[in-house]
């Protein structure tokens, strides 16, 4: 029998009401002669709460005791949902992460899956249970609770999928991927099919239907990843290796935009290439995900250097630089922190020249200014103030074809 590996986000589990129609989707699936293994995250906000009541006790908890607390999110919602099926005639039986023996690095919070022993799932399948698993968490082999970080359980859904030769099907909120959120551009024309590199790159951007990491590990391990509705039946979207049906590919797929990094910079840091492997592999050792970098020499054999970081290693990167600070007084750093990064996406830009030009030329004439800018075969990245994201994102949406025709 088939098995097939469904991921059910926090909106599709926020109530006790809503797992309950998740129950209904599993069964469904049940009775077209599926295996099923189901995934979830924790019931709605429950993750942003428990960072508050951290937060509450104190400013700087420790990452080992937060992956102790975060776990206890999923617990909850694998448990209510085994019991809805259960309810409802169908052997299921919940494992958290430990108990299926995911296993993980031993970095808190940014933990990564290094494998999964699926003998006590196939057990459980080959009983014909419906196997609901916490996502979001495993173990090390010192048998301490990590997270893997947000978007963890879209991430454990491909894994599992990978390792149980299945299929892979995530739910959430929306029915499927955008060429833009349409929060942020309104008429955004929803995407059918999509290719593995175009997805990483958009997902990697900000894009939050599905986890950057996530469709790496579908990419590696060739697992087809399914994204739609979990309250309604519309056609979703596949990622896949092949993108779109048209003969010649669009230009441009898709768009992301985030708010949720800083842009951090640096004056007078001496201009060595020993200096930016010092401060970036500083940054590497404490896990700061550093995405954007730019450099700017002086007249006085020094240097400036910017590069974008998330909010969240906004800490570690001032403990860095006030490190660095100490060592040399003609140092200065800046956090800027109302920034917004947007990016256009797409496999055509291989084969088409002048979009780079034509994204500054509309940034130029609607007077938005460019603070950093980094390109790839597929993907150009700029960062804007927040005040001009949205300004941005209706001019690239309609000079790129990214928004269905007005009626």
């Amino acid at each position: 029998m088939e098995i097939v590996v469904q991921k059910y986000g926090g909106s599709s589990v926020a109530t006790t009401d809503k797992i309950k129609k998740v129950a209904e989707k599993v069964i469904k699936k049940k009775e077209e002669g599926y295996h099923v293994v189901v995934i979830l995250s924790a019931m709605g906000d429950t993750t942003d709460t428990l960072i508050s009541l951290a937060k509450d006790i104190t400013d700087n908890p420790s990452p080992r005791e937060m992956d102790m607390l975060l776990t206890t999110g999923e617990q909850v919602s694998i448990a209510l949902l085994s019991m809805a099926l259960n309810a409802k005639g169908y052997s299921a039986v919940s494992f958290t992460g430990s108990q299926l023996n995911i296993k993980t690095t031993s970095i808190h919070q940014k933990a990564r899956i290094k494998d999964i022993d699926v003998l006590k799932l196939r057990k459980a399948l080959k009983e014909d249970k419906i196997v609901v698993v916490a996502g979001f968490q495993g173990v090390t082999e010192d048998n301490e609770y990590t997270t893997l970080g947000r978007g963890g359980s879209d991430t454990s859904a491909v894994a599992l999928a990978a390792k149980l030769n299945a299929k892979c099907e995530i739910y959430t909120d929306v029915d499927g991927i955008y060429t833009m959120d349409p929060r942020k551009l309104p008429r955004a024309r929803k995407i059918d099919r999509i290719c593995y590199e175009e997805m990483m790159e958009i997902a990697s951007l900000g894009a939050g239907v599905i986890h950057y990491r996530a469709v790496e590990l579908g990419h590696k391990y060739q697992i087809p990843i399914y994204i739609g509705s979990t309250f309604s039946d519309n056609i979703g979207t596949i990622i896949t290796n092949r993108g779109g049906d048209s003969m010649e590919e669009t230009v441009i797929t898709g768009m992301a935009s985030s708010t949720d990094d800083i842009q951090v910079t640096l004056l007078n840091l001496t201009s060595s290439t020993e200096s930016l492997y010092k401060l970036f592999g500083e940054l590497a050792a404490g896990e700061a995900n550093v995405d954007m970098i730019s450099q700017m020499l002086t007249e006085d054999n020094k240097m400036h250097v910017s590069f974008t970081i998330p909010k969240t290693d906004v800490q570690l990167a001032k403990e860095i630089l006030n490190k660095w600070k100490e060592e040399d007084e003609s140092i200065q750093w800046e956090v800027n922190t109302d920034i917004a990064k947007i990016s256009v996406v797409g496999l055509g830009m291989r084969s088409h020249s002048g979009v780079a030009a034509k994204v500054f030329q509309l940034m130029a004439e609607n007077d938005i200014e460019i603070k950093m800018i980094t390109t790839s075969e597929i993907k150009i990245t700029w960062v804007v103030d927040i005040k001009d994201e949205l300004k941005a994102i209706q001019l690239i949406g309609k000079e790129f074809g990214l928004e269905e025709p007005a009626e």
